[in-house]
């Protein structure tokens, strides 16, 4: 299925959850990262049971530091 990630077009595999997908992306377990699909943030106590629809836009952020 197609979706598109950080503006980027990803081909992933169904059923896809937002856990599946960073695992895919080599994000998972990282601390600091908020995910949104469709605009919507995804709580990370939900990232397992979210899966994915074909052309759904996710938005993964990262925290850094910095002043």
């Amino acid at each position: 299925m197609e979706i598109t990630v950080n503006s980027q077009l990803k081909q992933v595999s169904e059923p896809c959850s937002v856990s599946q997908l960073l695992d895919q992306l080599h994000q998972a377990g990282q601390k600091g990262i908020a995910v949104a699909v469709n605009s919507s943030v995804i709580p990370r106590n939900n990232w397992n049971d979210h899966h994915l629809k074909p052309y759904d836009q996710v938005l993964i952020i990262r925290a850094a530091q910095g002043g």
